[in-house]
C-alpha cells in the first residue's frame, strides 16, 4: 500500500503552480484531496484531473489570510472526510522590488498574512486532528527562507518567519508522532512569479526568471512526495541551495554575490 493511501491530506493553493503539481503527484495513491485556494473555478479543474487519477477530492473555496476561512477550511474536513491525516502549507505570495524602490509598503503585511499567518492559523485549528492521526505537516517554503535575496525583502523576510515557526513546532510536536517536513525549492515554474507585488504594491504581470531553466512543477512535486513519505525534516530542491546553505557559514559575501546575481539573471 502506497504511503498515502486512504489518507486525507489538505492542500492549500492547489488551483495552479506547485499545489496543483502535488495534487496530481499524490493522485495516483488513492487519498483523499481536500483541495482549497481562492479560485474555485480552478480548483474544479484540478479536481476532475485528480479524480482521473485515482484520488477522492472535496474542494473548498478558501482565503488562508482570512482566519475564519481557515478554521471553516479544518472544520470543513473533519465534517466532509472525517480526520485529517496532512496539512500542506502551500498557498503564497511573492514580491519582485527593491526596498528603497517601494512606493506602497503594505506587502509586508499582505505578504506576512499570507506565507506566515496563513499557515499559523490553519495548523492551530488542525492540531488537535494532526495529534490523533499522529499526522504530517508540509510546509512549502523557498531557499528565500534560509537566506537573504535582494528584491525579495519582504517575502524572504516571510519565508524566514516560516521556518522559525515550524522548526519550533517540530520540537513541540515530537512526543505527539507529528512530523513536520519543510521544504525549500529554488526557482519554479508558477504563476507566483508573474502574480508578485512590484514596487508599488501590484502584481508585476510577467514573470522575471528564465522560465526555460527553472524547475517544472511535476519535477518539484514529485521531490516533495519524496521527502513527505521518507517524513524528511528538511528539502532543498537544488544544488546551489543545498552548498550554499553551508557555504554561507564561512564564506557568507560569496553567498550574497551568487543571490544578486542569480536575481539579476533570472536563474
Amino acid at each position: 500500500m502506497a504511503a498515502y493511501t486512504g489518507k486525507v491530506i489538505v492542500l492549500t493553493g492547489a488551483s495552479q503552480g506547485i499545489g496543483k503539481a502535488l495534487a496530481l503527484a499524490l493522485s495516483p495513491q488513492h487519498p483523499t484531496l481536500v483541495l482549497a485556494a481562492r479560485d474555485e473555478a480552478a480548483l474544479r479543474g484540478v479536481e476532475a484531473e485528480c479524480r482521473a487519477l485515482g484520488a477522492a477530492t472535496f474542494v473548498f473555496r478558501t482565503d488562508v489570510t482570512d482566519e475564519a476561512q481557515c478554521r471553516d477550511l479544518i472544520r470543513q474536513t473533519i465534517r466532509s472526510a472525517g480526520a485529517l491525516d496532512v496539512l500542506i502549507h502551500n498557498a503564497g505570495g511573492g514580491m519582485n522590488a527593491r526596498f528603497d524602490e517601494m512606493s506602497d509598503i503594505s506587502m509586508f503585511e499582505k505578504l506576512m498574512r499570507l506565507n506566515y499567518l496563513g499557515p499559523v492559523y490553519l495548523t492551530h485549528e488542525a492540531l488537535p486532528h494532526l495529534k490523533k492521526s499522529r499526522g504530517q505537516i508540509v510546509v512549502i517554503s523557498s531557499v528565500a527562507g534560509l537566506t537573504g535575496v535582494p528584491l525579495r525583502t519582504a517575502y524572504s523576510g516571510s519565508k524566514h518567519a516560516v521556518f522559525g515557526l515550524f522548526e519550533s513546532l517540530r520540537i513541540e510536536l515530537a512526543e505527539h508522532g507529528v512530523g513536520v517536513t519543510m521544504i525549500a525549492p529554488d526557482f519554479v515554474q508558477s504563476e507566483i512569479h508573474k502574480r508578485a507585488y512590484g514596487p508599488d504594491g501590484k502584481p508585476v504581470g510577467d514573470s522575471t526568471i528564465a522560465e526555460r531553466v527553472a524547475m517544472p512543477a511535476d519535477e518539484c512535486a514529485r521531490l516533495i512526495v519524496g521527502a513527505m513519505e521518507r517524513r524528511q525534516r528538511l528539502l532543498i530542491t537544488s544544488l546551489r541551495g543545498r552548498l550554499g546553505r553551508f557555504v554561507r557559514l564561512f564564506a557568507p559575501r560569496l553567498i550574497d554575490r551568487i543571490a544578486s546575481r542569480a536575481i539579476r539573471r533570472g536563474v
